[in-house]
């Protein structure tokens, strides 16, 4: 796995550092619903708020109420923490090509140190994650399908390789 400019790889330090706070919250909301409930969503909306407060992001995007039948606790509260990519003029080609190459591969875990790194950035590249939305940002024609399978004309199904949708993301670039 190549390094990407700090503009475009994940903020793990802010979300190191926001992490423990919002697990926390988290949690405490829903001892209180257990115990109390919380009808009016009065408690609800005092977390959103300080959520919001604390990350700086629009918390209405994320269910604060059910997360056990979602993904968990805990990868919720990373995909809160986790700041959004910024928007870029000046991506490069081998950037670009990098970020797509991190998409399409799931094995580039193991390559990183960092313990609380390595348990959550596959979050990062999974459909909806940090790099997609990155993409969805900086690229016009970004689209799902291009990582997805997709079926030709004759009903055969295919996947893009990366080159393949570099070049597609890269013609239809944003300036």
């Amino acid at each position: 796995m190549n390094k990407l400019r700090t503009e475009i790889e994940p903020d793990f330090e802010t979300e190191q550092r926001l992490y423990p706070t919002v697990l926390e919250l988290i949690a405490n909301y829903t001892r209180m619903c257990d115990e109390f409930g919380d009808e009016d969503s009065v408690e609800y909306q005092k977390l959103s708020e300080k959520l919001t407060q604390i990350t700086r992001k629009d918390i209405s995007q994320y269910d604060l109420w059910e997360w056990w039948e979602a993904e968990g606790i805990e990868n919720l509260s990373f995909d809160i923490c986790l700041p959004e990519p910024k928007i870029l003029k000046d991506i490069s080609r081998q950037e670009l090509t990098e970020i797509v190459q991190r998409i399409k591969k799931s094995d580039f875990t193991a390559q990183q140190e960092n313990a609380f790194i390595y348990s959550f950035y596959i979050r990062t590249v999974f459909p909806g994650g940090y790099f997609y939305h990155f993409l969805e940002l900086n690229f016009n024609y970004f689209h799902h399908r291009l990582f997805q399978r997709n079926k030709d004309q004759n009903g055969k199904y295919f996947e893009y390789s990366t080159e393949q949708i570099v070049e597609q993301l890269w013609t239809e670039k944003s300036e």
